[in-house]
């Protein structure tokens, strides 16, 4: 252990801060669909959809994810084009991608069952420490730091932790500070403890503090710095991006979409055809060259539907939604010609959902 951690748990009473947090946990836990045993795989899966995820938006997701997937085996063997729909809406997508990868080397590698070292379960795709330590905590009991953005708010206010939470240095005293306080005897009630308090109490801003269950070892209450802590760097602002999207329709009432690469941003899902505007603001006649250059699509761009933001975590699309019409062939695999009422059946980015609700309601 480090001189900065000891310092830092200098006559702070590990034991009874356990004993306060898991008889709280154990009492106040939300009832949620991924808590109602210890299988890995499902701890697993919810833990892949949390990340940057609200619970409320994730509970239907989990579990209809697992109706259609209740297995290690069931996922594995499951089409990525199936699985993507399944995830359709909750974003990041390369989330189910790698999860689909790593449980098919589960399945492949370790006869289906969810290794309990840490070592193994750190080498499967899209596993980080994060994730890892969850499930070997929850999943095994095995006594893990299981570090994310909450409990570096609780830790910070407890212990007194001063450090941007957003730098890698940070992280790693908080993980040494969680294995030295984390319970040897029921690490998973108190990892999700942990969880659950900067969930629901240890809030960033305007923090319970007079409900909390630990508010007896908080420096931060004692010193009245709640809400100073957590430390951390503000982002950059997502780069704005301006794109014409365009619903090209043919004489049979078909809309023309396109499969995204398999790699890179929302990569395998569909899409409407579309192109990245230069400055200048909006013209048709660039819009047309470019399908026609980039697509080898001769078309008609026509009236405008609508115009909407969608924000990334580093992009700000600025979409201009047209309709089109289109006749020809195919300009390759990756395109199809998919009747309106089909176009549900299909994964698509949640800006390109919104157009495909514009489209159904403008067709009547």
């Amino acid at each position: 252990m480090t001189e900065k951690v000891t310092d830092l748990l200098h006559l702070f009473d590990e034991q009874k801060f356990q004993e306060d947090l898991i008889s709280w946990f154990k009492k106040e836990q939300r009832i949620l669909p991924w808590r109602e045993n210890k299988d890995p795989y499902r701890v697993w899966v919810s833990e892949i959809m949390l990340q940057q995820t609200r619970v409320d938006t994730v509970i239907p997701y989990f579990e209809r994810f697992m109706r259609l997937f209740p297995s290690i085996e069931a996922l594995a063997e499951a089409e990525e084009s199936d699985v993507l729909k399944a995830w359709e809406g909750l974003g990041y997508y390369s989330r189910a991608r790698n999860l689909q990868s790593a449980v098919r080397e589960v399945a492949e590698s370790y006869n289906g069952i969810v290794p309990n070292h840490p070592r193994e379960i750190s080498g499967l795709k899209g596993v980080g420490p994060y994730t890892a330590g969850a499930i070997l905590s929850i999943a095994y009991d095995i006594p893990e730091p299981a570090v994310d953005g909450n409990v570096m708010r609780v830790l910070s206010r407890v212990v007194g932790i001063w450090e941007d939470i957003a730098k890698p240095s940070a992280r790693k005293t908080f993980e040494e500070v969680t294995r030295r306080i984390i319970s040897k005897d029921d690490p998973s009630s108190f990892n999700q403890g942990m969880m659950e308090l900067g969930a629901i109490v240890c809030t960033p801003r305007s923090p319970s503090c007079l409900l909390c269950p630990v508010q007896e070892h908080c420096r931060a209450f004692a010193e009245g710095s709640q809400e100073e802590l957590p430390i951390k760097s503000k982002k950059k602002a997502p780069r704005p991006v301006p794109i014409a999207v365009v619903a090209l329709e043919d004489s049979t009432g078909k809309f023309l979409i396109r499969q995204r690469p398999e790699t890179g941003l929302l990569a395998s899902l569909w899409e409407f055809p579309n192109v990245e505007l230069s400055e200048g603001g909006l013209k048709q006649e660039q819009i047309k060259k470019h399908l026609r250059d980039e697509y080898e699509i001769d078309s008609e761009v026509e009236k405008e539907l609508a115009s909407f933001n969608h924000i990334f975590s580093h992009l700000k699309w600025q979409l201009t939604v047209y309709k089109g019409s289109y006749q020809g062939e195919l300009a390759s695999k990756h395109f199809k010609m998919v009747d309106k009422n089909e176009l549900q059946n299909f994964a698509f980015p949640v800006a390109h959902q919104k157009i495909t609700q514009l489209i159904l309601e403008s067709e009547g």
